[in-house]
């Protein structure tokens, strides 16, 4: 891959590992493999990160629950088709993945790319500004992954008046967050989003 591609979404997450490994698909004869990350906020709570890993950076047949890892990838997306929607599900692509003899925890997330929906300004019931921000990023082959972020505090007034098109840089971490799905018959469900919570964004002004 492209050496500057890999620069426009960068993802590093030290953690431990939830859940063993569960197939997922095959490229070219490479098998996927998913596993969930839990890292922990300063806060004390802590998100629950997808990854999808190759089998040939990991031996899938060990116990890799309760294990604390080094994690360096891509956060990427891809619609999922669900009868006649589509919904965007999100993961952490791994490129590197390492033991390590303790626990220690980090999540941090560098993404260069373009907004690629009118951003939504909004207060939380506390009274805190809140933008939402979709930022495309670009991948090899003429891919591109589509990643919701939140600004917060005074850089969300600043966000939220960007128009489509904007190139930005961001900086961040990868937080999960459950929220209930209601349907129209009455049913709830209860889902997972993932999300960049952006500590700092930056505009980049007649830059490609």
């Amino acid at each position: 891959m492209d050496k500057e591609l890999l620069k426009n979404n960068n993802v590093t997450l030290l953690g431990m590992i939830v859940s063993n490994p569960e197939f997922s698909h095959e490229v070219f004869g490479e098998k996927f493999f998913r596993l969930n990350i839990k890292v922990e906020r300063t806060s004390g709570t802590a998100d629950i990160i997808p990854l999808t890993v190759s089998e040939r950076l990991i031996d899938v047949t060990e116990n890799w629950i309760d294990v604390s890892v080094y994690v360096s990838g891509q956060f990427r997306s891809f619609n999922r088709h669900e009868g006649n929607k589509s919904r965007l599900t999100l993961f952490v692509f791994v490129r590197e993945i390492e033991k390590m003899d303790a626990t220690v925890y980090g999540n941090n997330i560098a993404l260069d790319g373009f907004i690629c929906k009118e951003p939504t300004y909004r207060n939380t019931p506390r009274g805190r500004e809140i933008a939402d921000l979709l930022i495309g990023v670009n991948r090899s082959y003429g891919k591109s992954d589509y990643i919701p972020c939140i600004i917060w505090g005074r850089n969300a007034g600043f966000a939220s008046d960007l128009p489509i098109g904007t190139h930005v840089k961001l900086d961040g971490r990868i937080q999960s967050r459950n929220y209930l799905k209601r349907y129209l018959n009455g049913t709830e469900e209860e889902r997972t989003a993932y999300e960049v919570s952006t500590s700092r964004i930056e505009v980049l002004y007649g830059e490609e």
